[in-house]
């Protein structure tokens, strides 16, 4: 795997936490951290599916066109 080197500043706090997890967990900073982000990002970016299934049929009063009156603009 290739990483890139990334300084990133804690609260004294944050760092207690992690230094600790890392300890429990029997890995390094830098891998605890790694996973965390890994996990952020996978909740952090919307499913696709889930937000339509979420908002359809959200707009039951809006009123559009009748397709019959669409101009296709053939021939």
């Amino acid at each position: 795997m290739s990483a890139t080197r990334t300084q990133v500043y804690f609260t004294e706090v944050q760092r207690e936490s992690l230094d600790a997890l890392a300890r429990d967990q029997g890995k390094t900073l830098a891998a605890i951290v790694r996973e965390a982000v890994d996990a952020y990002v996978a909740t952090a970016s919307p499913d696709a599916d889930a937000v339509l299934d979420a908002s359809f049929g959200s707009m039951p009063d809006l009123e559009s066109a009748d397709r019959g009156d669409w101009d296709r603009g053939y021939g």
